[in-house]
């Protein structure tokens, strides 16, 4: 039999507790546990969370306990969690202080799930420390120009296992900044009892959810400028409702400027707040009613062809969605045509759109099926632990 571990994932799940943000958490979870591990989570950091009841960062930290204590019990992990805000004394959920620390030194590895937390001596004191990148490209440019809080971050665990399935192939302009044998290659695992097929043939619209314009983490790397935010990315495809009778619903709400924008060239708008609060339910009914998806990806990942695929693109597909999606050069790893689709240009996403429409069934099922065959949370989460040696 292979050997149980002790795994202790950190997130930040109770700071930002959308069901995006919050379904990246459970299904690692969910995938780490179906090997038979005991697993943890725990958000200890200074990071004051966010209360949606107040629409205010604060120090006041019952939502976010509330909010990890009730997902954690919904996946059956109900004393397996700890919430603590590292700069007050006595500011320590579920787990005690004490337990908490035994814990990062008793385990067998500690994951830190988008690199959320900056490790502490506490954290240090794990044996085997993984940074696991689901937002390729921002940190990889930032230290390529010397930034000390990215080198510490990385220097801090012994592996970095990244979502860029396509970091240092000959079309990928990522720099790994000589650290190409610390990098593994994983993608989001999605837990397919949680997420199971919901077929409908009268789904009407393609959807997504997600952000139009955020501000902040554009990055400079030789001379040129990479954009965070997906506004950029959105315009290329804003003539895509005139090339096809599909519908297109997108569960964003952007300033009334660019929302008369997106509007007056076919897209429908819905706020997605309060729907994607609701992480059991109204966030993941959004996406079972649709017909499918349609998104892109950050300028950062489409122009240097990192390789990223979206989770919430393989809870679709766990859905039995179809997925047109903007290339960023996941076909090194995922394959295309039929299920799911890379497109670069609105031309190429019609095209996509009307394949899927003429034989929607199919597209559907081989949707379930890559997600079986490629985001299986178990799966996932064994290769993982056989590439950092825990197998």
């Amino acid at each position: 039999m292979k050997r149980r571990r002790r795994l202790v994932v950190l997130g930040m799940m109770g700071r930002c507790p959308f069901g995006g943000q919050t379904w990246l958490y459970l299904n690692w979870l969910r995938g780490l546990a179906r090997g038979g591990h005991e697993v943890y989570y725990a958000e200890d950091d200074t990071v004051w969370p966010w209360d949606p009841v107040r629409n205010t960062i604060t120090d006041d930290c019952r939502y976010a306990v509330r909010h990890v204590r009730r997902c954690l019990e919904r996946i059956g992990l109900r004393d397996r969690w700890a919430y603590r805000l590292a700069d007050r004394r006595g500011a320590c959920w579920g787990l005690s202080e004490r337990r908490l620390n035994e814990l990062y030194r008793g385990c067998d590895a500690l994951l830190n799930i988008c690199g959320a937390t900056d490790l502490r001596a506490e954290h240090l004191a794990a044996p085997l420390r993984v940074y696991v990148e689901t937002d390729p490209v921002t940190a990889e440019l930032r230290l390529a120009h010397g930034d000390r809080h990215t080198r510490e971050a990385f220097a801090n665990h012994h592996w970095l296992a990244t979502y860029g399935e396509n970091l240092g192939a000959p079309d990928c302009g990522v720099p790994t900044n000589g650290l190409e044998a610390k990098y593994l290659r994983t993608r989001q695992p999605i837990d397919l009892d949680c997420w199971p097929m919901a077929y409908d043939r009268r789904a009407p619209h393609f959807t997504t959810i997600g952000n139009y314009r955020q501000q902040g983490s554009d990055v400079t790397y030789r001379g040129v400028r990479y954009y965070w935010s997906k506004h950029r990315e959105w315009r290329k495809f804003i003539a895509l409702p005139r090339l096809t009778r599909q519908t297109f619903e997108l569960a964003m709400w952007p300033g009334p400027r660019d929302r008369r924008f997106l509007e007056r060239h076919g897209w429908r708008l819905t706020p997605p707040l309060e729907m994607s609060l609701d992480v059991f339910g109204a966030y993941p009914d959004f996406i079972r009613r649709s017909r499918g998806e349609f998104t892109v990806a950050k300028d950062q990942n489409v122009r240097l062809r990192s390789g990223w695929f979206s989770e919430r693109d393989a809870c679709y597909l766990a859905s039995g969605k179809p997925v047109v999606a903007q290339d960023t050069g996941f076909g090194c790893a995922l394959p295309t045509g039929a299920g799911l689709f890379a497109v670069r240009t609105p031309a190429e996403a019609a095209a996509a759109i009307e394949a899927i429409n003429r034989d929607y069934r199919r597209h559907c099922l081989q949707a379930r099926r890559l997600a079986r065959d490629y985001f299986e949370a178990g799966a996932v989460a064994r290769r993982l632990l056989a590439d950092i040696g825990l197998a």
